[in-house]
């Protein structure tokens, strides 16, 4: 709860500090990009979020972003589909992908960074196949076809639609973390795995579903992502998108070893990261970008393993009979 303070308190801070160097930072404009843009970025970081809380990891989502785009894409510009029955589709084709992580880690007893490491490759260049190298554009407005335009760039109450979609996955995501037993089961395999499966959990069903979740999340942004920009270029679509959702959800609370994370957490990394990202586009520094991505991502590794040493010195010491605090004796 206090990390979600500070977070909070941090987003505020970089507001006012950039306002103040750059009023235009300020601008309807502005905001309306970082709210629309947190959307479409914090989707896909909740997803990393549950792979992560899982203990695992997932290196591919940048080039998920890219293949489910470009095969959105070509649904509706060659194949003449409604754009509805593509987005069915092509998610589905993602959580298939993801289905193929879970399985390959649990039954195979594969590292998920090297599974998803060779996804991150195989994905993009199927991407590149399938869009012979070339822009995918033109299909958010087909002529004579449905307008979909309005997915994200409408807004309700002033409020960017994507914001609101990152809204409602938040909270079915919330209430499935911490209220569900799939929730407990996901937090305790994070936590010990071979504990959970000596405890009657199934935690091969558990690490499949958690990757199916990412994949199908990270296909939500992707279709989004392609909405937005009109546009899917099978190179340069989703790069380094996994960065900014892994950095989030770090950020966010989420341990790299596994076992904990906050959704809320989550969503105010991602807002931190899009604010970050907005502020050194309005003050000219767009170079160091990744600098500030890898420091962000540097900062939560450090935080998380400072916080694991002082939560098991307090356990040794509560184990051997010390309290954690001894009080003064009165004179």
């Amino acid at each position: 709860m206090l990390k979600n303070i500070v977070l909070f308190l941090l987003i505020f801070a970089i507001f006012g500090v950039t306002s103040a160097i750059s009023p235009t930072f300020a601008s309807g404009y502005n905001l309306d990009i970082m709210a629309r843009w947190t959307g479409l970025y914090g989707i896909m970081a909740i997803g990393a979020a549950f792979v992560i809380i899982a203990g695992g990891i997932d290196l591919s989502m940048g080039s998920m972003v890219a293949l489910v785009g470009v095969q959105f894409g070509i649904l509706i510009n060659d194949q003449q589909m409604n754009p509805y029955a593509a987005m069915i589709l092509v998610l589905i084709g993602a959580s298939l992908i993801g289905l193929g992580y879970g399985l390959l880690i649990t039954k195979l007893k594969l590292q998920p960074f090297v599974v998803t490491l060779c996804g991150l490759l195989v994905l993009r260049s199927l991407a590149r196949f399938l869009a012979h190298d070339d822009k995918i554009s033109n299909f958010v407005q087909p002529e004579g076809g449905t307008d979909i335009s309005y997915l994200t760039g409408m807004d309700f109450c002033w409020i960017p639609l994507p914001l609101w979609m990152l809204a409602a996955v938040g909270i079915v995501s919330a209430l499935v973390l911490n209220k569900t037993t799939f929730g407990r089961y996901l937090k305790a395999l994070g936590n010990n795995e071979q504990a959970a499966r000596y405890s009657g959990i199934n935690t091969d069903l558990i690490t499949i579903a958690a990757y199916m979740i990412c994949a199908f999340l990270a296909g939500v942004s992707a279709i989004l992502f392609a909405i937005d920009l009109n546009s899917v270029g099978p190179n340069e679509a989703g790069t380094f998108y996994e960065l900014y959702a892994i950095a989030a959800a770090v950020l966010g609370g989420c341990s790299l070893r596994g076992g904990t994370g906050s959704i809320l957490g989550v969503l105010l990394g991602t807002a931190i990261l899009r604010e970050l990202y907005q502020a050194i586009e309005t003050l000219q520094f767009s170079e160091l970008e990744g600098t500030v991505i890898g420091l962000v991502i540097l900062a939560g590794v450090i935080a998380d393993e400072i916080i694991r040493r002082v939560v098991d010195a307090r356990r040794r010491r509560q184990e051997k009979g010390v309290p954690a605090e001894v009080p003064a004796k009165s004179s």
